[in-house]
C-alpha cells in the first residue's frame, strides 16, 4: 500500500473560527515538525515528502508518503496548544490518495492525547478519534468513525463504504454541540446522524417498570 496524505485540518466550524492545526506539506522540510514512531523496529515503514504517482502538479501537489508496502506506519505532530471542542463544532479534515490498488491497508488519522510519546506511537496507543478509510480484501471498504468514551473506543453502528480507486479524495467528520454529526467525501455528505443512536457509548435507557401504572 502506497499512500499519500495531502493535506490535514482540524478546526472549529463557526463564525471567526479558529484552525487548531492545519499542514499542507508545502516542501520537503515540512516533514522535519513531524515524529515519525520507531515502535516496530525494522518493520516500520518510512515516510517522505513526494507527489505520489501522476500528479497534476508535481510542485503543488507534494503530500506525506508511504515508501513501502507491507509496513507499519505512524508518524504524529504535537498540536500547539491544548483544545476543546465544548460547546463547538469540530471539524476533523484531510485528502488522501492510494497511488494504487490496496489489498489490505488502512489511511486513517488518530487525534491522540497530549500525554502520548510519537516515538511509541503504534496500532494499540490509546486515541481520541479515528477517522478514515480502511481496506481489506472485498469485505472491508469503510470509513471507520471511532470515538474513545471512558477508555473505550466505540465504533460507528453503519456502515459507510470509502473510495478504492486511486483519486484525491477529501474526507472530512463534522462533530456539532448538539451531538449531531456528519461524514463528507468530496464535501458530499455521505453519512450523518446523532452520537447517541450511532454509537453505543451510552447505556440503554431503561422504565422503571415499579414506578409504572398498569390501568
Amino acid at each position: 500500500m502506497i499512500l499519500v496524505l495531502i493535506c490535514f485540518l482540524l478546526s472549529y466550524r463557526v463564525s471567526g473560527e479558529k484552525v487548531w492545526f492545519s499542514e499542507t506539506f508545502p516542501d520537503e522540510k515540512s516533514i522535519d515538525g513531524w515524529i515519525q514512531s520507531t515502535f516496530n523496529g525494522d518493520k516500520q515503514g518510512e515516510f517522505k515528502i513526494e507527489a505520489g504517482k501522476s500528479p497534476v502538479n508535481p510542485i503543488e501537489d507534494l503530500g506525506l508518503k508511504t515508501t513501502q508496502d507491507a509496513r507499519f506506519y505512524g508518524i504524529a505532530r504535537k498540536i500547539s496548544e491544548p483544545f476543546s471542542n465544548r460547546d463547538k463544532t469540530l471539524v476533523l479534515q484531510f485528502t488522501v490518495k492510494f497511488d494504487k490498488t490496496v489489498t489490505c491497508g488502512g489511511a486513517y488519522i488518530k487525534l491522540l492525547g497530549s500525554d502520548i510519546d510519537p516515538k511509541t506511537f503504534h496500532g494499540e496507543t490509546p486515541y481520541k478519534i479515528m477517522f478514515g478509510p480502511d481496506i481489506c480484501g472485498m469485505a472491508t471498504k469503510r470509513i471507520h468513525v471511532i470515538f474513545n468514551y471512558k477508555g473505550q473506543n466505540h465504533l460507528i453502528k453503519k456502515d459507510i463504504p470509502c473510495k478504492d480507486d486511486q483519486k484525491t479524495h477529501l474526507y472530512t467528520l463534522i462533530v456539532r454541540p448538539d451531538n449531531s454529526y456528519e461524514v463528507l467525501v468530496d464535501n458530499e455528505k455521505v453519512e450523518s446522524g446523532l452520537l447517541e443512536e450511532d454509537w453505543n457509548m451510552l447505556a440503554p435507557k431503561m422504565i422503571d417498570v415499579s414506578l409504572s401504572t398498569v390501568v
